[in-house]
C-alpha cells in the first residue's frame, strides 16, 4: 500500500463523518503534519500520513511534539486500520 492510497482513504473516511481533511501547508514552517482534520463538533486534530513501517522524520516529531504541546491531537496514519481508529476515536470523543 503505497502512502497516497493511505491518504485519500483519510480523506473518504473523514468527509464521510461530514467532517474535512484538508491539506496542511505552512511556508516557511517546515514539517508540519500533511492533514489538518475537521471534525463536526469543532473537533481538530492533525495527521501525517507515511507508507506502512515508515516513520515521521525528526523535524515532523519536533512539530507533532509542538503541536501536542498545544493540546491538539496528533496522529502518524500509515495503514487503512489506522484511519478506521482515528475516525473512530474522534467521532465518538
Amino acid at each position: 500500500m503505497r502512502e497516497r492510497d493511505i491518504e485519500r482513504k483519510l480523506i473518504q473516511e473523514v468527509r464521510r463523518t461530514g467532517g474535512l481533511a484538508l491539506k496542511f501547508v505552512s511556508p516557511g514552517f517546515n514539517g508540519v503534519p500533511d492533514r489538518l482534520l475537521l471534525f463536526m463538533g469543532g473537533k481538530v486534530a492533525f495527521a501525517e500520513v507515511k507508507a506502512p513501517g515508515e516513520k515521521p522524520r525528526p523535524l515532523q516529531e519536533h512539530r507533532m511534539e509542538q503541536l501536542r504541546g498545544l493540546g491538539f491531537r496528533v496522529y502518524v496514519v500509515d495503514s487503512l486500520d489506522a484511519v478506521q481508529n482515528i475516525v473512530q476515536i474522534e467521532t465518538e470523543t
